[in-house]
């Protein structure tokens, strides 16, 4: 790979608007080529196709000079679960057997997926809340390759998909957020069900099918069909605004209620972090995600939020074989995974 595997995207920076809540910010589009079958219908010739026509078109477009094209050989196992864990390419991508592609910037806000569900899926990644820059980064995106390929389009359904709810503008956007606070004082059901409410969806980490770890949630629309991307938008934007106000309050309450029993926590996940020999990915991600709760409430001082937002990628097992460069059996990973947050975190 040409990636540097210590260094996580701009998206992970702790820098955008409402950065202590809101992560990240994504915006992804599902665009298919007219007149090919669906990648779930398309001969092996047809996907050889239409990868080689992706390709051309992110070269003819510029792309190809801002980033790295990864081509079918050199997606391993691993090297595609490292790019799940960077949150740049889906499972079922890294899983399928058909001719795929795969470009990422370097910065890693962009990332296109050839030959997915759909022949392409590409996505924007911005810091915070921050609808504006991702939706920016993807349409000039879409803008650009438009012009070299010939979309699948209705005039009475929009864009067309492999999967019917993705119809219409094919577009999904979603935030990722921290939601620690609102988990510890049991309101979380009650703020999710409103997200439901309006039609939003919620899912773990890693989007469908993944579990909720380390507080850290999913939202994203669930309707691509009916509605305008700035409409999406907006209800995206409007929901995450009064989850950000609820986290919040419920922060202000533990930090005014049960200030002691906050800051146990807090020092107690540092702690085992700081001295564990040996640590699982999962106890690491929720351990993690306890103190970055701790630097966003100034119990920790000496430890920036983006080191320890960084970490939760970086710890990931595929991401954590690729910075050592060896092949590590699970047990082995659990081992060298101590020892690495041990080197990141004791100061």
């Amino acid at each position: 790979m040409n990636l540097v595997p210590e260094k996580v995207g701009a998206w992970l920076s702790d820098t955008g608007p409402e950065g202590d809540v809101v992560i990240s910010t994504r915006v992804r589009f599902a665009r298919n080529i007219e007149d090919v079958p669906f990648p779930g219908r398309m001969k092996f010739s047809e996907a050889e196709l239409v990868l080689d026509t992706v390709h051309w078109a992110l070269e003819e477009s510029g792309y190809l000079k801002e980033g790295k094209f990864f081509e079918p050989g050199m997606l391993g196992q691993d090297d595609g679960l490292y790019f799940v864990e960077r949150h740049l390419a889906s499972p079922d991508f890294i899983a399928s057997r058909s001719p795929r592609g795969l470009f990422v910037s370097t910065d890693e806000r962009l990332s296109v997926m050839i030959n997915e569900e759909d022949h392409l899926r590409f996505q924007a990644l911005a810091a915070g809340l921050d609808f504006a820059t991702a939706f920016k980064l993807a349409a000039d995106l879409d803008e650009r390759l438009e012009t070299q390929l010939e979309y699948a389009f209705s005039e009475e359904f929009g864009f067309l998909t492999a999967c019917p709810t993705n119809l219409g503008t094919g577009m999904r956007a979603s935030v990722f957020l921290h939601l620690p606070a609102l988990v510890l004082t049991r309101e979380i059901e009650k703020v999710l069900r409103g997200a439901y409410a309006v039609g939003l969806l919620v899912r773990g980490i890693y989007g469908e099918g993944s579990e909720t770890r380390g507080n850290l949630f999913q939202i994203s629309n669930q309707r691509t069909l009916g509605q305008s991307e700035a409409e999406i938008i907006e209800v995206l934007t409007s929901v995450s605004r009064q989850i950000i106000d609820y986290e919040r309050k419920a922060r202000e309450y533990l930090m005014h209620n049960l200030r002691v029993e906050i800051e146990d926590k807090v020092f107690r996940s540092l702690g085992i972090l700081r001295g564990a020999r040996i640590i699982s990915s999962d106890e690491a991600t929720n351990l993690l995600a306890t103190v970055r709760f701790g630097v966003i409430l100034g119990i920790i001082n000496e430890l920036k939020m983006s080191e320890v937002s960084q970490l939760l990628v970086l710890i990931r097992p595929a991401n954590l074989q690729v910075i050592i460069g060896e092949k590590l059996t699970p047990a082995e990973r659990d081992e060298r995974r101590a020892t690495f947050i041990r080197q990141k975190l004791v100061r």
